[in-house]
């Protein structure tokens, strides 16, 4: 093509359209490629597979993890039962007058006995056995159990045993591990000695000496299937235990010895070391 003057003017060609699969929005998202079908039936069929295998995941998985042992801490009841336990590793002074102070309610508990308080306090021991209150087993020299070997748990549970039979005729069958101290080694071991292992779900911590109305306070959150936990020779707790009792009384709780509120029979504990009666199992159709 030609301009005036004789300038030549050669056409330049127009410029192509970028093809609309190589264009670029700023900002914009990019295109995900398409999956394609033999991969996306893949997917699917892998995907199913793992459905399956998840849903019989739980029942192989409770087999293949290992549950802590656990003592009972408290009972499942329906019938308004509690029980209150008295631990003795020191001091006598104060336990004729707890005694006097359950017989006045005619409640009988448990007491749980190290054995140096029983060679110490040997008429006590048999004052509470024949004032029909329940011994239980706490140790031959109250030491932090879940240290010790089997064969060094089974000398403390059986040496404070013989003297407590030799004293009142009757071996414990409770246990109650010192300062709740205790692992699965020692609660397998305590029940291979015929030993049901306990702790407490309700704390009076009468032994920190704060008076007689922080014991009452804690000891009154107790519920049905609870066990208290209190010291025979704390200095409130015999001011306390009135009050106590009488609290239990007007809600309707009838307290009780621990063996007393233990479950028989087939039974379970749960992670918060509650006994239950075993479930009954709906046959499968």
């Amino acid at each position: 093509m030609r301009q005036k003057g004789g300038v030549d003017m050669i056409k330049r060609p127009e410029p192509q359209a970028i093809p609309e699969k190589r264009k670029k929005k700023r900002g914009g998202a990019r295109r995900v490629p398409a999956v394609p079908r033999m991969t996306a039936l893949a997917l699917a069929l892998l995907l199913a597979a793992a459905a399956c295998y998840a849903g019989v995941m739980p029942e192989t998985a409770s087999v293949a993890v290992k549950r802590r042992e656990l003592p009972v801490y408290s009972v499942e009841r329906e019938d308004n039962a509690l029980a209150i336990s008295f631990d003795a590793s020191w001091g006598g002074d104060k336990t004729l007058r707890l005694l006097d102070i359950l017989d006045e309610y005619g409640i009988k508990t448990t007491f749980f006995l190290v054995d140096i308080w029983v060679q110490k306090y040997p008429e006590l021991v048999r004052e509470i056995a024949a004032r029909g209150h329940e011994i239980g087993n706490h140790s031959t020299t109250h030491p932090h159990m879940s240290q010790l070997s089997e064969e060094q748990i089974v000398r403390e549970l059986s040496t404070q045993a013989e003297h407590v039979a030799a004293i009142t005729g009757t071996r414990p069958t409770l246990f109650r591990p010192p300062y709740g101290d205790y692992n699965d080694r020692l609660v397998l071991t305590s029940r291979a000695q015929g030993y049901e292992c306990i702790q407490w779900s309700v704390d009076s911590q009468d032994w920190k000496n704060r008076g007689a109305e922080d014991i009452i306070r804690r000891a009154c959150k107790a519920k049905s299937g609870d066990i208290v936990l209190f010291h025979n020779d704390a200095e409130y707790t015999v001011e306390a235990l009135p009050a106590v009792l009488d609290y239990y009384k007007t809600q309707g709780y009838k307290v009780v010895p621990v063996s007393d509120i233990l479950l028989h029979g087939d039974t379970s504990i749960d992670i918060q070391g509650r006994l239950h009666p075993a479930k009954t199992k709906i046959p499968e159709v």
